[in-house]
């Protein structure tokens, strides 16, 4: 395939590790960096001083490139984002937010920045806004997602046609199989979010990783369209809202019904029955919790093998 991604962040293997809330850590970031990969601290869970701790410790741990991953509708955005100027992060994916709002300030200080989106009409935004490269994320991905509900299969070749800087496919990808589908619907590489969720070095407690690797086909459900749409396990949480919102609950009575710290209660405390179990539609098809290491390597095999096949 073309070097595109590993060119553009002096990485080996065009897989980037999404930044996960309550995954993804500076233990998984390095891990997936030193193997070859691009790891990513998520900081949507963290409080400034906390990313700062995280980020120095990943720079600790590697010396590959690694990246932070800022949802742009955090409270606190202008503390993250001087942190991660201050700590010199050399690669930034932002998400959930207007693009043009920081992505000067970051290019200013010579960061790489990436865009996660789920339509044609962001991806171009975040392209007219100065973006490196674009993540094009389909409605199979776990946790936050668009409203636009296109999946992967039709997200992937509509952005390609539409921007010609560097593309990464994500949600329902877990195998070198998906990769090397995405490639052929037009990606230059692939971020990866639920396998590295059940990863070892991920931070998600353990009685979430065993339920997302024990789940089947069709556990997952979205709800909370209304308010920012969420992916997620089935579990007695989200029963209760699917049920509020057909008797027509209004956006105050659900946003009631959330609470606060319904993520951290599910994947980082392990609740599995009032938490918030956020994951892909992909957890039916993951069996096992391994190191980060081994998952990328298992994945860029694949993906290799199948493709001397297809294209010999």
């Amino acid at each position: 395939m073309n070097q595109r991604i590993q060119q553009l962040f002096k990485i080996e293997i065009p897989i980037v590790q999404a930044g996960m809330v309550w995954c993804s850590g500076w233990r998984l970031a390095s891990a997936v960096s030193n193997a070859g990969g691009l790891g990513l601290i998520g900081a949507g869970s963290m409080y400034p001083a906390v990313l700062r701790e995280h980020i120095q410790k990943c720079k600790a741990a590697t010396t590959k490139p690694f990246g932070v991953n800022v949802p742009l509708l955090y409270p606190e955005i202008d503390l993250l984002m001087n942190i991660i100027v201050e700590e010199r992060v050399p690669i930034v994916f932002t998400s959930a937010g207007n693009p043009g709002t920081w992505t000067g300030f970051l290019k200013q200080a010579g960061i790489t920045v990436v865009h996660v989106v789920s339509s044609v009409k962001f991806a171009l935004k975040a392209v007219q806004a100065g973006a490196d490269a674009i993540v094009a994320e389909g409605f199979e991905a776990g946790g936050h997602n668009g409203r636009e509900e296109t999946t992967t299969l039709v997200l992937i070749p509509m952005v390609r046609d539409a921007i010609t800087v560097p593309l990464l496919a994500a949600g329902g990808i877990a195998s070198g199989r998906a990769m090397l589908a995405c490639e052929a619907l037009g990606a230059d590489g692939f971020q990866v979010g639920s396998r590295f969720a059940v990863s070892e070095e991920s931070s998600a407690h353990e009685r979430f990783k065993q339920r997302v690797t024990t789940s089947t086909e069709g556990e997952t459900v979205l709800i909370l369209k209304q308010l920012a749409p969420v992916r997620l396990i089935r579990n007695k949480f989200s029963d209760e809202v699917q049920a509020a919102e057909r008797q027509g609950a209004s956006v105050q009575e659900l946003s009631t019904l959330l609470g606060k710290r319904r993520a951290r209660l599910g994947i980082f405390e392990g609740d599995l029955d009032a938490g918030e179990l956020e994951i892909g539609q992909v957890a039916g098809a993951l069996r096992q919790v391994q190191p980060a290491a081994d998952i990328l390597r298992d994945m860029w095999q694949e993906y290799q093998e199948l493709r001397k096949r297809v294209y010999s």
